[in-house]
């Protein structure tokens, strides 16, 4: 009997083990992809026999509405869906050639055109046609430190005003259409030429964080 009950003893003890790493396999954070993991792939299982109901903790979805922090959570996934759409529809034209005036994929870009593209589908976004007019009266200023992707970037090019425009898309990224003879590219704000010529930045997606968090 010994050895069964060296058997015994040992299930015991790694049955314990094996629920932890379970339980914090879990409740790892999600990377930032754009996306959130659906409910039923977190969803403990849980057992019918009349043990395992005494002991059996709340479903994800219940956890979920009583955590204050994984309905911030879950609420900026649903804010960054905006933001990731204004970055698509920018990505999603890269390499086409710039045109003055222009403000579509079949006609070309222009900085201010490509932005206007970019933020089409946002119905809470109407921005003016120049890069002058979108820094002066439009959005919430931001500093460098706090940039989000989706922010603008605002440039002073051979000029004491604001005269060019791009947009962020995070680790000091940005992407624009520079300049004729050109096409629409990404860039880099470590780069000292744009690091000089840098005025401002400004958020202008809504703040649809807060409005989630606080039901």
């Amino acid at each position: 009997m010994r050895p069964l009950f060296k058997t015994w003893l040992t299930i015991c003890l790694l049955m314990p083990l094996a629920a932890h790493a379970t339980n914090r396999e879990q409740h790892l954070p999600s990377g930032f992809t754009g996306y959130t993991a659906k409910s039923s792939a977190s969803a403990p299982y849980v057992a019918t026999n009349s043990k395992t109901k005494a002991v059996s903790r709340p479903t994800a979805s219940k956890a979920h509405r009583k955590a204050p922090g994984k309905i911030a959570t879950a609420s900026l996934a649903a804010a960054n869906k905006q933001s990731s759409a204004v970055l698509s529809r920018a990505v999603n034209v890269l390499g086409t050639p710039y045109r003055w005036g222009g403000s579509s994929p079949s006609k070309g870009f222009d900085c201010s055109g490509l932005v206007k593209y970019a933020f089409n589908d946002v119905k809470a976004v109407n921005l003016p046609r120049s890069s002058s007019e979108m820094a002066s009266g439009h959005g919430q200023k931001v500093e460098r430190k706090d940039l989000k992707p989706g922010d603008l970037l605002f440039f002073n090019i051979k000029s004491r005003t604001v005269n060019h425009v791009a947009i962020y898309l995070g680790n000091d990224r940005f992407i624009h259409a520079p300049r004729r003879g050109k096409s629409v590219t990404i860039d880099t704000l470590k780069k000292p030429y744009w690091q000089s010529h840098y005025v401002v930045a400004k958020r202008v997606l809504p703040k649809e964080t807060l409005r989630v968090a606080q039901r």
